[in-house]
């Protein structure tokens, strides 16, 4: 028999607790917490079925353990970790490649493959199309300036105008909720970078 859901979670928010780097300004246990509250929203939306929205749950709080081994090359880290303990927890082969197939579909450039990797790759970026936008990226450029002491507000701008430009949400929520607030966040970004010859 699977283990219930909020043991599942109470187990990765502790594992997370204890173990990610404080450094690690944005992809924290409140980066989690959530993802895992946009999946839920997301996924009412785009009628998703009980046993996958359980699936979907459990990939959202697995998708940045990775980050408590290392930063590079997380979401591959972050599906041994997951695939070790869903077993122990009693999930079927086919349910964890399900899920580990979600959590690789938050690696950028995002390419998910099915509908319940749309709605966690859309999840983990849904802050670009929101007024949370600008104060979320404060704490992204925070923690990658600990990698990269170099990188300066005006690189950092100009990394987002970049990826915000070739960013497509995958959802149809999605699509039709954040994509305007994303280009009016990417809109005040040109302006702060100077970008403004860019369409």
């Amino acid at each position: 028999m699977k283990v219930p859901f909020k043991k599942i979670q109470a187990h990765v928010f502790e594992l997370l607790e204890k173990n990610l780097p404080s450094y690690l300004t944005y992809h924290s246990v409140e980066h989690t917490r959530y993802v895992l509250e946009k999946v839920i929203y997301i996924a009412s939306k785009e009628n998703i079925s009980k046993s996958d929205l359980l699936l979907l749950k459990i990939a959202a709080l697995y998708h940045d353990i990775g980050f408590i081994k290392s930063h590079e090359n997380h979401e591959e880290i972050g599906c041994e970790i997951a695939s070790k303990d869903l077993k122990g927890f009693h999930f079927s082969t086919e349910d964890i490649d399900s899920v580990c197939g979600m959590i690789m579909a938050t690696k950028i450039p995002q390419d998910p493959k099915n509908h319940l990797e749309e709605i966690l790759a859309d999840a983990d970026l849904e802050y670009l199309g929101t007024k949370h936008f600008f104060s979320v990226s404060e704490l992204l450029y925070k923690e990658l300036k600990y990698f990269n002491k170099e990188l300066t507000p005006q690189e950092w701008y100009n990394i987002q105008v970049d990826f915000i430009n070739n960013h497509t949400y995958h959802t149809n929520y999605c699509k039709h909720y954040k994509s305007f607030r994303k280009y009016k966040n990417l809109e005040k970004l040109m302006y702060q970078s100077g970008n403004f010859s860019k369409k």
